[in-house]
């Protein structure tokens, strides 16, 4: 039986134009929607996967304010029977904050999951730092992870081919998307999720904060648009592009 702790983070939805806030520390978000990353939808899905293959229990659990309950309701219905929320504004909160919030609650829990890094703000830091708090083996990027016994096989994708590692429980481990297709909601998850009592925490200090000098955007991709012709008269101008392409002969 394996009990599982999976994290996740309240992050904008940045389908569209990603834009930072005035003092470049986080992605505005005023004009858009809020989301759980690829990285956690894949830890989510393998910590309800293991839960079930051992009879052991999913919970998962974020940093944030009420607003987060959304972002956890919909983990609920994917499958997790409970649900943590350490009360905080997480603007406030680095690396090292979260990762010693996280271990304040993570101590009973035999595997422990989290994104590989965060959406918004591109931190890798904090499945090292709960580890070492922990005293507990980590693995970095896992594509799948597997539980047999007090044992948990993670798969990795390396420079030359998928990397191996094992590793005794309790572990820690972050998850790379790709590896697993998350699963969807279905109407009676839902239905369970709302009846879900989440258990609410409060930080164990204050913050020191993330000591983050500031974001930096990507420069834009050039484009370009060529007009190859108008009406009737682009006809044989379409069909010599296609034959340039290798798509018509």
């Amino acid at each position: 039986m394996t009990n599982v702790l999976v994290c996740i983070k309240r992050v904008p939805d940045a389908a569209g134009e990603v834009t930072l806030t005035a003092d470049g520390q986080g992605v505005d978000a005023r004009h858009v929607g809020f989301t759980v990353s690829a990285h956690e939808n894949c830890a989510v899905e393998l910590a309800v996967r293991i839960a079930g293959d051992t009879g052991g229990t999913a919970t998962v659990l974020t940093l944030g304010t009420d607003d987060a309950i959304e972002q956890l309701r919909t983990v609920l219905g994917l499958g997790c029977t409970g649900a943590v929320l350490i009360e905080a504004d997480p603007a406030g909160f680095g690396p090292a904050d979260v990762a010693r919030e996280i271990a304040a609650v993570a101590g009973k829990y035999d595997l422990v999951l989290l994104g590989n890094d965060a959406a918004d703000t591109g931190d890798f830091q904090v499945g090292i730092r709960l580890a070492y708090a922990l005293g507990r083996p980590v693995v970095n990027g896992a594509s799948t992870v597997v539980v047999t016994g007090d044992t948990a096989t993670a798969h990795v994708a390396g420079p030359d081919g998928v990397e191996t590692y094992q590793v005794p429980l309790p572990a820690v481990v972050t998850v790379l998307e790709g590896g697993v297709e998350p699963r969807y909601p279905t109407i009676s998850g839902r239905m369970k999720a709302k009846k879900v009592k989440i258990e609410t925490v409060e930080p164990q200090a204050a913050p020191r904060g993330p000591d983050r000098v500031r974001l930096l955007l990507p420069p834009a991709q050039p484009s370009a648009v060529e007009v190859i012709g108008e009406g009737p008269d682009a006809a044989k101008a379409v069909v010599d592009l296609l034959e340039k392409l290798g798509v018509a002969r």
